[in-house]
């Protein structure tokens, strides 16, 4: 298996937001513009979210985040963001590490939920969602009202 290996990066690093950018170019092609969920990186709360960035034999290859839902009412959650995988990377097991990675991040910091929005033309993302325990909820946030979101969470251990 090749060698995966998970950086906590701070937001302003250029693999992060290469990797974002793609993210951002793959969302286009599925949604219409007015319904991507972008992080606002101008944002001082910005610095709140955890940032990862997995590099695969050296190469920057995904990259995920985490944001505390506290000051939006969800006391103890953390919202999974910004969740990418570079298509040539695909069905190497990289998400489902990532996403380990990302629950182990948020549990270390204490807190007890996972919750995340994905998008009604994303089958692979809900698919890999629901095999590691996310379940749907309701929209929040953002997102209430939003017809191409669908939100899932996940009690972390």
């Amino acid at each position: 298996m090749n060698e995966v290996e998970f950086i906590v990066v701070e937001p302003e690093h250029a693999e992060l937001r290469a990797l974002i950018n793609r993210l951002d170019d793959e969302l286009h092609a599925r949604y219409p513009h007015e319904t991507i969920y972008k992080v606002d990186f101008t944002d001082p709360k910005v610095r709140e979210m955890t940032f990862i960035v997995a590099y695969l034999d050296g190469q920057a290859v995904g990259c995920g985040g985490l944001r505390p839902l506290d000051s939006i009412g969800y006391e103890g959650a953390m919202e999974l963001k910004r969740f990418y995988v570079d298509g040539r990377c695909r069905k190497l097991r990289i998400a489902t590490r990532m996403l380990v990675f990302l629950e182990q991040q948020a549990s270390a910091a204490g807190y007890r939920e996972l919750r995340l929005e994905t998008g009604i033309k994303q089958p692979e993302a809900i698919g890999l969602y629901m095999k590691h325990g996310y379940r749907p909820i309701e929209l929040y946030g953002p997102y209430i009202g939003d017809p191409d979101s669908l939100c899932y969470g996940k009690q972390l251990a």
